[in-house]
């Protein structure tokens, strides 16, 4: 029996906004490939009766494998992509080594442009499809101590400008969602690469990361954001760059990634460098 219901293939859904991005998608009549980089997290996700297999990032051969199974499930009519998956390796810019920036764009960047080209020449075919890639506040200003995250959420925002330049009058529509702060586990998930990578008692700013970083890594903070959100804030957006005729090119989520965007157009370079700094 055929399902004719439209196909989206998500990465990164083992928490966060991926797993309450597929599960907000199916129960709008989607269905929806939820990938994970752990089995056993995809084990998890197929137990609650969403459509699971793996899927890392920053494997070539496992996101050939990946594209390859969301294709085959579908028939080729892969309705929709939400590049979610990514990771951070907090710490000054000084201090990040080759390899972990190496490793961030694997998955952060290389493996989104991988598994967005293994499924373009069906969206292509069919003259419709959607890409919609999960950036950040981070992909419009930047940030201390977020510089290897910064540079491929940067990175990402002017690969998608391109794509949708390229793939204009083509069907498929690019968009891109810049959350601000969400309530995910995203920070704590950055300290094992940050304990892999980050020598920071070496470091010429070793008082700096014990007052200012490892704080923020490994206390959770005695009292809410007042401007965070909880990932349905951004699924709601990737509804709208999914389901609407028109989709827009961006979807800031969050008053500071709004106010971002506007700080970037109006202040003046060492001005918004002030604004960023915190003084």
């Amino acid at each position: 029996m055929t399902d004719d219901r439209r196909a989206l293939l998500i990465t990164g859904c083992s928490s966060g906004i991926g797993l309450e991005a597929a599960r907000m998608l199916a129960a709008r009549g989607w269905r929806v490939f939820a990938t994970c980089r752990k089995p056993e997290d995809c084990a998890r996700l197929s137990a609650e009766g969403l459509e699971s297999f793996p899927l890392d990032l920053a494997s070539e051969n496992s996101v050939a494998a990946g594209a390859e199974e969301a294709l085959r499930r579908c028939d080729g009519r892969l309705d929709g992509l939400f590049n979610n998956g990514a990771f951070a390796v907090p710490g000054a810019i000084e201090d990040v080594p080759r390899a972990a920036m190496r490793a961030i764009f694997e998955t952060n960047l290389f493996g989104q442009l991988d598994l967005t080209n293994r499924v373009l020449p069906a969206m292509r075919a069919r003259g419709a499809g959607r890409i919609v890639m999960n950036s950040s506040v981070l992909g419009v200003v930047a940030a201390p101590w977020r510089g290897a995250y910064v540079a491929t959420k940067f990175a990402l925002e002017g690969l998608t400008d391109t794509l949708r330049l390229e793939l204009a009058g083509s069907g498929v529509e690019i968009c891109l969602i810049e959350p601000g702060p969400i309530a995910t586990a995203f920070r704590r998930n950055a300290i094992p690469h940050f304990e892999a990578h980050i020598d920071w008692r070496a470091s010429p700013r070793a008082d700096a990361y014990q007052q200012t970083l490892m704080p923020r890594l490994y206390q959770p903070a005695a009292k809410k954001d007042r401007f965070e959100l909880p990932p349905a804030a951004v699924v709601e957006k990737l509804i709208h760059a999914l389901e609407s005729p028109r989709p827009a090119a961006r979807y800031p989520v969050t008053v500071p990634a709004r106010a971002a965007g506007a700080l970037r157009r109006l202040l003046p370079t060492r001005l918004l460098d002030r604004v960023l700094r915190g003084r």
